[in-house]
């Protein structure tokens, strides 16, 4: 029987890689993403199709609660059942703590906190609903296992990302609903490294360019992520040799944290 899976942030990046991943491990997938998206997203579901795979996009702003239950619901009711869901929608606001403004705050524990809890609890009802062995894989980062400079506000979100898994991963336990989440390290496909990069460079009046080529010489394995990298843990995770691992949080970071 095909398993489904929905993806938050689906239409590009780490969560369209995600998809092509799954669509390969022979999901059906639901893509949710905000419904200026769609566009992005209809192309990634031409590639799942390509696989021989079902997928379907489904607008949702993951700040609003009673919008993640009802993605949900529609994604169960078009793929007909729901197996696997994965909080990938997330933002990076860079800033010196002295520069931090409580709309970016607000905005980014909206959509890095508040969202990955909706989604949770949007896909545990209907795992406990449809007497499914769920699994939830949530987005955190190496950046919630270590905070570095610039990034105190994103740090901090995704070292709650960290608590909310494990303590889901307690909570759910009995409905054998696993919780787990991926950390990575810098994905330099993202553009998120040239505003980190600019904002170091203001406190510590390194080149352009320099702080970043610094970074990447501290990683053991000799480069920054791939969303590939990312995908594969994913694959892993809501496999079927995979059932008994669940309140982690692991580091795709190529040994940067060592």
């Amino acid at each position: 029987m095909t398993r489904v899976a929905m993806i938050t942030g689906a239409a590009q990046g780490i969560g369209a890689e995600i998809s092509r991943h799954l669509a390969q491990d022979g999901f059906d997938l639901a893509l949710a993403d905000l419904s200026a998206q769609e566009t992005k997203a209809q192309e990634v579901i031409k590639e799942i199709e390509a696989f021989g795979q079902r997928a379907v996009f489904v607008p949702v702003d993951v700040t609003d609660q009673e919008a993640v239950s009802g993605a949900v619901d529609e994604a169960a009711e078009k793929l007909g059942g729901f197996d696997v869901m994965i909080n990938n929608a997330g933002v990076a606001k860079v800033d010196k703590i002295d520069d931090i403004k409580t709309k970016d705050l607000e905005f980014s524990y909206k959509i890095n906190v508040f969202g990955v809890i909706y989604g949770i609890q949007a896909a545990a009802r209907k795992f406990r609903e449809l007497g499914v062995s769920g699994r939830i894989i949530n987005a955190s980062s190496i950046a919630g296992m270590h905070a570095f400079p610039v990034w105190a506000t994103y740090s901090s979100t995704k070292a709650a990302v960290i608590s909310i898994t494990e303590a889901a991963a307690n909570e759910y336990a009995h409905d054998h609903i696993t919780v787990n989440a991926y950390a990575p390290g810098v994905v330099a496909t993202t553009g998120m490294w040239d505003e980190i990069d600019r904002k170091m460079s203001d406190i510590n009046g390194k080149p352009l360019g320099q702080n970043k080529q610094d970074y990447i010489g501290t990683i053991p394995l000799g480069r920054t992520v791939e969303p590939n990298d990312i995908a594969n843990l994913v694959s892993f995770l809501v496999g079927p040799k995979e059932e008994f691992i669940t309140g982690q949080a692991y580091a795709v970071d190529g040994g940067g944290l060592l």
